[in-house]
């Protein structure tokens, strides 16, 4: 089947708190697979949504694999490990703010890119792959090459690439291999969507513009800067500006704040609108799933 985009990363087994202490609610997450999930409600059913990773083949694999393919998401991509299942995480929420506890070390995710020809296979039937820096940090140094030379030949090929920096440190090796891998992958990306705060503190950047320029130095055509639900900073070969006008929310919950604000801006790409719509249309899909609890919220 061809794709219009396919989202590859660590899909998760999430379990999320409730008002009720006692309580929490099983579901399936993870931040790619939230950008695929919001892409497909927003998305004319005539658009192929995939998503890549690997998952085992124990109860929750099973039932996190029929949880991507009833949301309308191809599955085809989604390869099984015979030893490690999905990772597991937990959320706990203090004043609309989000902590979490992981259970990832041996996902079945971390070798979703340790076949070359699989790679090149999956990403020759799509027109857009979408990552982020997760799924680069949770890949041996060596996947993380495959993963690298498996983008540089789609986008040869004609195949866009997207690319949120989605920084995590106490996923990577180190802060230089940090830095070193976000700029190595967001060079091979037509559209970077990094988010001012993380860049800030893992890059130095002191304001919009400066992180816009440093990954247009690394070889990124577009970069779009997201800020917190603050002004909205772009620039590349499509044009350059800034969205100001962006209603401010109180969040109940901000878990995949980003990841749906990426979604909503990509549907609207997708569908002919220009940036500063695309912008807007990203902040009004990321209002609606922060003022609920969960990665998945009904928009």
């Amino acid at each position: 089947m061809r794709l219009d985009l396919l989202s590859v990363g660590e899909a998760m087994v999430e379990l999320s708190a409730s008002p009720d202490p006692a309580l929490w609610h099983l579901g399936f997450a993870g931040d790619t697979l939230n950008t695929a999930w919001y892409l497909r409600r927003l998305l004319p059913a005539g658009r192929a949504v995939g998503y890549l990773t690997r998952i085992g083949t124990g109860g929750f694999s099973r039932r996190l694999r029929d949880f991507i393919a009833d949301a309308g998401i191809v599955t085809d991509h989604i390869s099984a490990d015979p030893v490690r299942e999905a990772g597991l995480y937990a959320i706990e929420l203090s004043q609309g703010e989000r902590s979490f506890t992981y259970w990832r070390s041996d996902s079945a995710a971390r070798g979703l890119a340790d076949d070359p020809a699989a790679l090149a296979a999956a990403f020759a039937q799509a027109d857009m792959i979408y990552l982020s820096g997760i799924t680069a940090a949770i890949l041996p140094p060596a996947d993380r090459d495959n993963l690298a030379a498996a983008l540089d030949a789609a986008r040869a090929r004609g195949a866009r690439v997207v690319f949120d920096t989605n920084i995590r440190p106490r996923l990577w090796e180190d802060g230089a291999t940090l830095r070193t891998q976000i700029t190595r992958f967001a060079g091979l990306a037509d559209l970077v969507l990094p988010s001012l705060d993380e860049e800030t503190a893992h890059f130095g950047d002191g304001a919009p513009q400066d992180c816009i320029a440093r990954y247009l130095a690394a070889g990124a055509r577009q970069v779009v800067v997201k800020n917190g639900g603050g002004p909205v900073h772009y620039g590349g070969v499509d044009g350059a500006g800034r969205v100001d006008d962006l209603p401010r929310v109180r969040p109940v919950d901000t878990t995949a704040a980003g990841d749906s604000f990426n979604a909503g801006y990509l549907a609207a790409r997708l569908g002919g609108a220009g940036i500063p719509d695309a912008i807007r249309a990203g902040h009004d899909i990321a209002a609606k799933v922060i003022a609920a609890r969960g990665a998945l919220v009904p928009v």
